[in-house]
Parts: structure tokens; sequence; C-alpha cells
């Protein structure tokens, strides 16, 4: 298959997926596509980091996307999708599958007609950003969800649930503002073509957007988990204090028990069948005593 993507006479404009993972992709690249080497260098490097250059009128990227499984959209693990957008010719690369190329491929199939370089560098950066958009989207539901419970019903979220939404907010974050950046740095960049400037443009002011989102759920996410912390101290509190009333109240119990229980000549109520009956009506009159007197001092509550 890839031995016929050579380009036919009637053809003004070709885009060409490959599995970097396979060494006969890279091969082929090397010998059919002339590229300046440092866009086939940027094109086929395992670097995960977010870049992008210009040179001799080809634009490289590498941005971020999310990783899927053959049966499982959301693994929540971070790829990179490597661009090259050059005239009447955009390559697209990556390691492992990633979320984008189906959004892509549903949107192509929906008979969406590409008339060149930037309607498809258009369409790529789009199903970027929607996808960071859906993320987001999840992120704020599921929160939303957990408020809901614990200001409705007392139900306390699950710990584990709020640490993977609290990591992906964290990738979110590092997506988006990776993706900013990179094309802030493209726009400022010599020999960008004038097309592409646009686009840049819009696709920078969603990214704010998202990061704006984001940053939004980060903070409602950390209200939440102090919330969860105030009822935890609370809860803590409240069995802390009755521990210390049950302390107070069993402690002259104790002692009293603690005096009949020596082994001393003259122990008082020791020859009489009444001693055991007395020693206890003792125990729970100081226990008596005692709780009255915390009441008295405002210890208990009402």
């Amino acid at each position: 298959m890839i031995e016929g993507c050579d380009s036919p006479g009637d053809c003004d404009f070709r885009w060409l997926h490959f599995n970097l993972a396979d060494q006969r992709s890279l091969s082929w690249l090397e010998r059919s596509i002339a590229l300046p080497a440092a866009v086939l260098n940027l094109f086929t490097t395992q670097e995960m980091d977010q870049r992008g250059l210009i040179e001799n009128g080809h634009v490289a990227l590498v941005l971020h996307d999310f990783e899927r499984d053959f049966d499982w959209d959301d693994t929540g693990r971070i790829g990179a999708l490597h661009i090259v957008a050059g005239p009447g010719l955009i390559l697209t690369g990556r390691f492992h599958p990633l979320h984008s190329a189906d959004v892509i491929r549903r949107r192509i199939a929906g008979e969406l007609v590409l008339e060149g370089m930037s309607a498809a560098l258009t369409l790529l950066l789009d199903a970027l950003v929607d996808t960071l958009e859906e993320r987001v989207l999840k992120v704020a539901q599921g929160l939303l969800a957990a408020e809901d419970d614990l200001l409705s019903d007392g139900a306390s979220p699950d710990t584990r649930e709020l640490i993977t939404l609290r990591r992906l907010c964290t990738q979110l974050h590092r997506t988006a503002m990776g993706m900013r950046t990179t094309l802030m740095r493209m726009e400022s960049e010599r020999g960008v073509p004038s097309e592409l400037l646009p686009l840049f443009a819009r696709t920078s002011q969603r990214l704010q957007t998202i990061d704006h989102d984001i940053g939004g759920a980060q903070s409602q996410l950390r209200l939440l988990r102090d919330e969860l912390d105030l009822q935890a101290a609370q809860r803590a509190n409240r069995n802390l204090y009755f521990l210390s009333i049950m302390t107070a109240l069993l402690m002259p119990a104790t002692l009293v028990t603690g005096f009949f229980g020596m082994n001393t000549g003259g122990l008082p109520f020791a020859q009489g069948a009444m001693g055991t009956a007395i020693a206890g009506l003792l125990m729970l009159a100081s226990s008596v005593v005692t709780y009255f007197a915390l009441r008295l001092m405002g210890f208990v509550r009402q």
C-alpha cells in the first residue's frame, strides 16, 4: 500500500498518514518525499515535546493528543501527533493510535471537502481542540455530579475518582498551554504561510478559552476537596469529643474500682454482704457527679 502513494498526474493535493513505529514508513519517507532535514527529523522524532518549525515552505508541528487502544477509547495516556504541511502535501504520523484520528475520519466520511493545505491543517487543529473541549466538559460534568451528591445527599465522592479528575485536569492544562504556546511561536516565525496566520490565531484563542475552563474546573475541584476535608475534620472532632466525654465519665468509676481492688487490710465494705452493691453505686454516682460537673462547666453540649 505504501508504494502506491505516488501522486497521480491530476492530483494537486495529497494527505498521507504514517505509523511512525513501522520502520518501512520511515524508509519510504526518506527515499520518496523531499523534505528538509530538520523537518524530517521533527516528523520522525520520538520526543514528546510540543514544538514546531518552518523551513523551505514546510510547516512542521508536534502536538499532543490522547492515545487510544483498539478496544478502549479513553486510555488517559498522552501521545503526539506529528504534522508536516507543505505545498500540495500534508503528512501526519503517530507512534500510537490517537483519538483525533477517529474524529478526522468521521468528518471526512461526512463528505468534507479538503481543498488544500490550509483546509487540512484546519481540520487537524480543530479535531485536536475539540478533543480537549470534550475532555474538559467530561471533567466539569464529573465535578458537578460530585458536588450535587455531596450537597444534596451528603454522600462523599470517591477519592479515587477525584484523583483521576485532578490528574486529567493537569494533563489538559499542560496540553492546552503547550499547544497554544507552540502556535503563538509559529505566528511570529519567518516564512509562515499567510493563509495559516488566521488559523493559528483562532486556534490559540480557543485554547486560551479551554485553559480558562480548565482553571475553573481546578478551582472547583479544590473547593470540593476543601469541603471534604472540612467534613472529615468535623467527623474527627465529633469522634474525639465523644471519646473525651466517655473518658471523663469513666475515669472516676475507674478510680473507685482501683481503690476497692487493692489487697490491703481494713478495706471498707469487705465484710458485709452488700459491699459489691455499695461499690457499684459509688462508681455510678461518681460518673453522674462528673457528668453534671462537666455540664455546669459547659463541656457537655446540650
